[in-house]
């Protein structure tokens, strides 16, 4: 039985997974070397006063809204994959996107800043 905690839109649930067959008792056994992760793309200088954060490890799945897109609450900034899953991460307040600070395939850990925006 394996244990995480996984957080999804800034809460945290611990999830336990247990393990079936010899297949994933071999899986797990054997190491996995994490990709190196890559530069942190070249900001244009220009940020908003709102963070947008990763909630949870994955990868840059897509870009959702443009530098200039207004956006209201809800609505999705960056799609990630989680776990093999689509999570979008959205906007907290009406604003618009005032950078982009990834780009899609970008592999991010929780709390890599994804966005920014400036509140309406």
């Amino acid at each position: 039985m394996k244990n995480y905690t996984i957080t999804v839109n800034g809460k945290s649930y611990d999830v336990s997974v247990e393990e079936k067959g010899a297949s994933a008792s071999a899986a797990v056994a054997a190491p996995v070397a994490a990709a190196p992760k890559p530069a942190a793309p070249v900001s244009n200088g220009t940020q908003g006063s709102l963070r947008i954060e990763a909630g949870a490890q994955g990868k840059v799945f897509k870009i959702a809204a443009a530098p200039g897109t207004k956006v209201k609450p809800g609505d999705p900034i960056v799609v990630l994959e989680v776990m093999k899953m689509e999570t979008p991460v959205v906007a907290p307040k009406a604003g618009t996107v005032v950078s982009i600070e990834c780009k899609e395939g970008d592999p991010v850990d929780t709390g890599d800043l994804l966005a920014t925006m400036n509140e309406d």
